[in-house]
């Protein structure tokens, strides 16, 4: 037995002519309850006429195009529009008209096109009707001929509004998906330029430095050895990032740490840069994001020694308070530039952005050659 809380997702997922199709049965169906005659939408007060075949034309006509009134509106108007004003000549009241009014809220809520066209040719219209009415003994006066044109410009703009609010929230809609798409691209680029960056620079360090230990075979080798290991680290974190760019892939998957710094440290050192690493305190359990991006912090400001000031002694101290995580990465700038391309700068600003996502503070300051970089990063639940 199909579960009743899917039936709702199963009727959405219908045409919208199927959709449609019950309430013009349901006109049509009412117009024959002897209980409801009297109970319709009309106008001129013309004494009723009997059922008949011309009947059966003009409820066909009045109802069948509410099927199609989301696919086709302009048809589907023009055709109740005709069935109502047959019926209205020929005295036809039936709980049928009430059709009439529901399309001018559909059209006015699906017309796409020559919407201001349809209103005067509609409003035009409406004049003949109202003086062949009165000339065949109508009895509703000017203010009831007033009254329903009002009430059917009502209906209209009820439409329109219905359209209006339909468009406003697809371009809200269309403007989360590009501040989304945005967001998205700017964390890959993120991503790419702190895992690329770092390993790339430390390959391009150590092969330079291998130029110079032709006579040293087993520095030779043990640079070569470094440059190896350093690639497979960066195609194993590109993979992962690549991983979490599939759909499908458990967000809960590793991401880097605070916990990996002595490993990052020490790729560093065999590139050729001293670096003297002080932790302080202990890691918190709940520090959340805040240990991934002191991370960050770290990796990009070693990448940057190793960049612009190769062989300088660089100082790491990472210190973990309750409730923040506080790291220091200087350097004197006592080393040479290696040949690696200049930074874009879009490190540093993506370490900003992410400190500041997290309510931190950070800092990036040259000092004598040298340079200090700081960052305040706010740990636990709310991080």
């Amino acid at each position: 037995m199909i579960e009743l809380r899917r039936l709702p997702d199963m009727w959405r997922r219908w045409d919208v002519t199927v959709r449609d199709f019950p309430f013009a049965v349901l006109l049509i169906v009412l117009s024959f309850v002897p209980a409801l005659h009297g109970q319709e939408t009309q106008v001129g007060d013309l004494p009723k006429r009997p059922f008949d075949a011309l009947a059966a034309v003009i409820l066909a006509l009045e109802c069948l195009p509410l099927v199609v009134r989301r696919r086709w509106p302009a048809a589907s108007l023009a055709v109740t529009t005709l069935g109502f004003t047959l019926a209205e000549l020929g005295s036809y009241h039936m709980v049928a008209g009430t059709a009439f009014p529901f399309m001018l809220v559909s059209a006015g809520a699906h017309l796409e096109h020559h919407r201001r066209t349809a209103v005067i040719v509609l409003s035009v219209a409406y004049v003949p009707l109202v003086v062949t009415l009165y000339r065949l003994g109508s009895t509703e006066g000017l203010g009831g001929f007033v009254t329903f044109y009002l009430l059917a410009a009502m209906g209209w703009g009820v439409g329109a509004w219905l359209r209006n609010t339909r468009i406003a929230e697809a371009e809200r809609r269309r403007h989360v998906a590009e501040a989304t798409r945005t967001a998205e691209r700017t964390r890959i680029a993120r991503e790419l330029h702190d895992v690329v960056t770092h390993h790339v620079t430390a390959m391009v360090v150590q092969t330079e430095a291998a130029r110079y230990l032709t006579a040293a075979p087993d520095r030779l080798d043990e640079t070569l050895n470094a440059v190896t290991d350093t690639g497979r680290r960066a195609i194993g974190d590109l993979r992962h990032l690549l991983d979490l760019l599939n759909p499908d892939h458990d967000a809960g998957g590793r991401t880097p740490s605070t916990g990996e710094l002595s490993t990052l440290v020490e790729q560093t050192r065999r590139a050729g840069q001293p670096v003297e690493f002080t932790q302080e305190g202990t890691p918190v359990e709940s520090a959340g994001s805040a240990e991934f991006v002191a991370y960050r912090v770290v990796q990009e400001a070693l990448t940057n020694a190793l960049k612009h000031a190769h062989g300088s002694r660089t100082g790491v101290c990472v210190r973990y308070g309750e409730k923040e995580i506080t790291v220091e990465v200087s350097n004197d700038g006592s080393g040479s530039r290696t040949g690696s391309p200049g930074g874009s700068g879009r490190g540093l600003v993506g370490l900003r952005e992410r400190v500041d996502a997290l309510g931190g503070e950070f800092r990036a300051d040259g000092s004598a050659g040298g340079f200090v970089v700081r960052a305040r990063i706010p740990a636990g639940s709310a991080s």
